[in-house]
């Protein structure tokens, strides 16, 4: 219920400001999804923008090749190039450039989230980057129950980050003890906005209608040659599946 002050959960998000109504209670906000994908009598599916531009990493990226090659040059010219100082420092160098171009270029733009409501679960696209930028960074899908998932609201007061968060909170099957969780939205500025979100969702889920009119159609600017979010086939097909037992 909005408005505890403390959370019915056992290990709460980190900075928790409130718990959202349980997802099998009537809800009393208007739904309203604030971005979709796709919205039909089967699945959902919504992006999850992140909130930081990712103009830095293209001309930080760009400014670390343009580096690269001038110290390559310089070091080579004056012999350095060989000793182990100057491999060190030309390879740590390599290594940031690497990690901003990776970002810049195949870092998934909206990671999604699809609803399943005939099948009552939830597939949840996750990209794991690592600061290593020689590892691989691979995508994995995360399927959790919906009767096992809390919501939870947090304020973000920081200078470049200001708003609210929603985090689903995975809890073991009857109790409210947390195993795993995920963000449902990042930061955005209204706290209604949040609020018609999660009521949207748990609607969805509970076989209401919900309108297929979000309250934003445009795409972050975040423009890669690359198409960064693709569903592997066997999870694509099964997050949009419909169960035998549910077709009547």
């Amino acid at each position: 219920m909005m408005g505890r002050r403390t959370s019915r959960l056992i290990k709460p998000v980190r900075g928790w400001s409130e718990d959202l109504p349980d997802p099998e209670e009537e809800q009393r906000v208007y739904p309203r999804l604030i971005r979709v994908n796709e919205i039909n009598d089967v699945w959902m599916e919504i992006p999850r923008y992140v909130n930081h531009g990712w103009g830095s990493s293209w001309f930080f990226g760009i400014m670390g090749v343009c580096c690269l090659i001038f110290l390559t040059s310089l070091y080579s010219e004056i012999g350095m190039l060989s000793t182990p100082v100057g491999l060190l420092l030309i390879f740590a160098l390599l290594s940031f450039v690497v990690f901003l171009l990776r970002t810049a270029f195949f870092e998934p733009r909206g990671a999604p989230v699809r609803f399943n409501r005939k099948q009552q679960k939830v597939y949840v696209y996750e990209y794991k980057k690592s600061i290593w930028p020689w590892a691989r960074w691979p995508v994995t899908i995360k399927v959790f129950d919906w009767a096992d998932i809390q919501g939870e609201r947090v304020e973000m007061s920081g200078h470049a980050d200001w708003g609210h968060r929603v985090y689903c909170e995975v809890c073991r099957p009857g109790t409210y003890q947390v195993v795993d969780r995920f963000v449902l939205t990042w930061t955005v500025g209204s706290i209604h906005d949040v609020y018609g979100l999660w009521s949207a969702c748990c609607q969805y889920m509970q076989g209401k209608a919900v309108s297929d009119k979000p309250l934003r159609t445009d795409t972050p600017p975040d423009w890669t040659p690359f198409r960064t979010v693709r569903w592997p086939e066997e999870m694509d097909k099964a997050s949009r599946a419909v169960p035998e037992w549910s077709i009547k």
